[in-house]
């Protein structure tokens, strides 16, 4: 017994070891963990528990028949992550360059497979070099295989992508398809082509940090939701992403203590929005005024800046957060702002977790190039979403809500629970000076001073439109209220709305305007 007992501890030892010393050596000069290490970093210690350890591929051409590493290139398992169970994969740069190979893929898909039959989150830490090419169509089935279960699971349970390393061609449509994806600052990579191939097709010379890298996802694609300096801070975050989250779309996210008893009015928030209606004004100062302890765990935070999407805790519950963000663009929505946000509120409501809409906004961007590029169908992807979800959705409008825009950030027409007003508020088709100009047009033209009755046609409208108690007279605001007193009546209100159900017609899935 001894001897078989030596022989296990061996084999395991071994499979630690991955591509050899000398490899893992490599993997630190470029400053990124191995693959065990990234998974201690990431769990709770002594959490982890590995399986299919000794799996080997089982390709015989181009001298693999003599390449053979326990685990094949992937480290697959389960742990906790603040105490709560998770499904994890991280694959191994130092094993064939943590290319995938049919055995490879098995051991994602049996991971993955048991993480929804369970419901726990799945996290993929991806450093891999794409296909193995020596088992040609074999591992790209692997891939495809991959690619089905990411898009069953989507909405079933939680799935994160952490990709610290290359991820090229086929490799990069798995963390697409995911929830998230984190990246990490000059290590990290993702392109659908290299740039090699970039150049001798279209001509074009660029470096990979600029086709691929974080920095270029994370402001100009849109593909990474969050980027670190390094992989410590990114496998921090990941942990800290995992407390406003849900195990799974049956779950619900967990409460921490809140006192609303002695929580008192925030005059500071009376005194954010400017005088002047066209001055704009930072709403993350909003934010963090009405949030627990400030903590606002910001998405996309350098992609579509004029809207801000987020988690954070309001009276102890975890909420999504969408705003509108007058300091970039006035607030604007324009096709990247409302696919950012359509994203979000899908997933929020995917997993149970209620919307606070913060709002202002003036409109769609107009011009050519929104309308030549689908500003219509993109811009109903928001609605569409906002429109689906059956989660408590509570909106706060702090100044301009006009046009479309006003019906499409979560009005009361289109289900919001609770939607209320500050009394700084303008809740209108347009803003005053486009609408006197074409409903006076005439009067203003035939005027002796066409600029005093503008002017004065300008206060007369500001009087009687640009306030929110026209709406409130019909219901669709539910209240005005002071804006020192938002958290007390955002509080109360997701407190009341923790029983609500809310369906939509049986269907097999409805067409969003993708």
């Amino acid at each position: 017994m001894q001897s078989k007992t030596e022989e296990l501890k061996k084999r395991k030892e071994k499979a630690k070891l991955g591509g050899g010393q000398d490899k893992i050596d490599a993997q630190h000069k470029k400053g990124k963990l191995t693959a065990f290490e990234r998974i201690e970093l990431l769990v709770d210690e002594g959490s982890f528990e590995e399986i299919d350890m000794f799996v080997k591929h089982r390709a015989t051409d181009f001298g693999l028949n003599k390449q053979h590493y326990p685990g094949d290139g992937v480290i697959t398992g389960f742990a906790k992550i603040n105490g709560r169970p998770v499904a994890l994969y991280s694959q191994d740069f130092t094993v064939f360059g943590g290319s995938l190979s049919e055995a490879h893929a098995e051991k994602i898909i049996k991971v993955m497979n048991m993480a929804m039959k369970i419901g726990v989150p799945v996290i993929g830490l991806n450093d891999s070099g794409g296909a193995r090419i020596q088992e040609g169509v074999v591992s790209l089935g692997g891939y495809a295989d991959i690619f089905l279960l990411n898009t069953l699971a989507s909405g079933v349970i939680p799935q994160i992508s952490v990709v610290m390393g290359p991820c090229a061609g086929g490799a990069v449509y798995s963390p697409a398809i995911t929830d998230f994806i984190f990246m990490v600052k000059n290590t990290s990579y993702m392109f659908v082509t290299g740039p090699n191939v970039v150049k001798t097709v279209t001509h074009e010379d660029v470096s990979f940090e600029d086709l691929g890298g974080a920095e270029t996802h994370a402001s100009k694609s849109g593909v990474a939701h969050f980027i670190y300096e390094n992989e410590i801070e990114t496998l921090l975050n990941v942990k800290r992403l995992l407390t406003f989250l849900p195990q799974n779309f049956m779950d619900k996210t967990e409460d921490f203590e809140f006192d609303l008893e002695n929580l008192t009015p925030e005059k500071k928030l009376n005194e954010i929005i400017p005088d002047n209606p066209n001055k704009p004004y930072d709403m993350r100062q909003v934010i963090n005024l009405l949030i627990d302890d400030k903590e606002f765990f910001e998405v996309h935070a350098n992609y579509a800046e004029n809207i801000i999407v987020g988690f954070a805790r309001i009276g102890g519950m975890s909420v999504g957060i969408v705003a509108n963000q007058p300091e970039v663009l006035a607030g604007v929505l324009d096709i990247n702002a409302s696919v950012k946000g359509a994203r979000f509120v899908r997933f929020c409501d995917a997993f149970n977790i209620p919307l606070l809409v913060l709002e202002d906004v003036p409109g769609f961007l107009p011009g050519t190039e929104q309308e030549w590029n689908g500003i219509i169908r993109h811009g109903s992807k928001l609605l569409f979403a906002f429109c689906e979800a059956t989660v408590p959705k509570v909106t706060v409008i702090t100044r301009k809500a006009y046009g479309g825009a006003y019906d499409v950030m979560n009005s009361k027409h289109i289900r919001g629970d609770f939607n209320y007003a500050w009394p700084t508020a303008e809740i209108a088709v347009m803003g005053p000076k486009g609408a006197v100009e074409i409903i006076f047009k005439k009067e203003i033209s035939q005027a002796e001073n066409p600029d005093k009755e503008l002017e004065k046609k300008l206060s007369e409208y500001i009087d009687k439109f640009a306030n929110p108690y026209i709406a409130a007279e019909r219901g669709y605001i539910d209240d005005v209220i002071l804006p020192e007193e938002t958290k007390i009546k955002l509080v109360k209100a997701f407190r009341l709305l923790k029983t609500k159900v809310d369906k939509n017609p049986k269907k097999k899935h409805g067409n969003i305007p993708l």
